[in-house]
């Protein structure tokens, strides 16, 4: 089966996702509509676009197994729950960056099996930089062309870093900011913020509010290989594909767990 070996799949993925961040920045570039889907959220004609690039690519290297991508995501339960080993993607992963064009929006690819990533890809389009993981292989950044692992800061700063989001409202998280005392926030868009956590820039990303499972599972292979977790806030890890609906529960990613982070909660 090909999940004994996903390391072999991490050269092919990455081509797929810079082949993906092309046909988006082609987009980016240009005078680009924006719609909305049935659940507000906005949808452009690059999201469709790396989807449909991602989903054929994946289709030709893996061709027994299913994809489920945030642009195909009406695929019932009563199927998907047969599903051992899947792909799940977000093929434009921060639309609302995208559309505010400030460059921090990824290309997000992650195979699942057993209900949990062993695989994950994240690309940004604008930097060409591609932060990659894969089960017992460890995390690692690719930039210039030189891949260099990265890993968790394990003991927190001083002055905590909390990474946070750029699209939606703060006000969510007043409550844990103020208890946590002395602390620096770090606004950005996308999955880029469990990033900066998995490269130890960041001691800790709390997302309290709706996401999808195609936002977080490329980004928890990455960061659980950097050493580092993504959880509920109840300290259990997030699985994948085990009931009708794909939202997360709020969740936390972080590093140090000399911390019980629940507590500021």
């Amino acid at each position: 089966m090909i999940h004994n070996d996903p390391a072999t799949l991490i050269e092919p993925v990455i081509d797929i996702a810079r082949e993906a961040a092309q046909k988006i920045l082609e987009i980016y570039k240009s005078d680009f509509d924006v719609n909305k889907k049935h659940d507000s959220t906005p949808v452009t004609s690059a999201d469709l676009a790396a989807h449909h690039c991602i989903v054929d690519r994946l289709k030709k290297i893996t061709p027994s197994l299913p994809i489920l991508s945030e642009e195909s995501a009406h695929i019932p339960f009563s199927e998907r729950k047969k599903w051992q080993t899947y792909w799940l993607v977000d093929p434009l992963d921060g639309t609302r960056e995208f559309i505010k064009q400030n460059g921090e929006f990824t290309v997000n690819i992650a195979l699942i099996h057993d209900h949990q990533p062993i695989l994950g890809v994240i690309h940004v389009p604008v930097s060409n930089v591609c932060y990659y993981g894969c089960q017992s292989q460890g995390a690692f950044k690719l930039e210039d062309n030189v891949s260099k692992p990265i890993n968790v800061n394990k003991k927190r700063s001083e002055k905590i870093k909390i990474a946070s989001s750029r699209s939606h409202a703060k006000h969510s998280l007043d409550h844990f900011i103020q208890r946590i005392g002395e602390h620096e926030l770090i606004f950005l868009g996308s999955s880029l913020k469990s990033c900066l956590v998995a490269e130890g820039i960041a001691d800790i990303y709390p997302r309290l509010g709706p996401t999808s499972e195609w936002d977080t599972a490329a980004a928890q292979c990455i960061v659980e290989e950097a050493g580092g977790f993504i959880t509920d806030i109840n300290l259990n890890k997030l699985r994948y594909n085990t009931k009708d609906s794909l939202l997360n529960p709020d969740f936390l990613v972080f590093a140090d767990t000399t911390i019980n982070w629940k507590t500021y909660f």
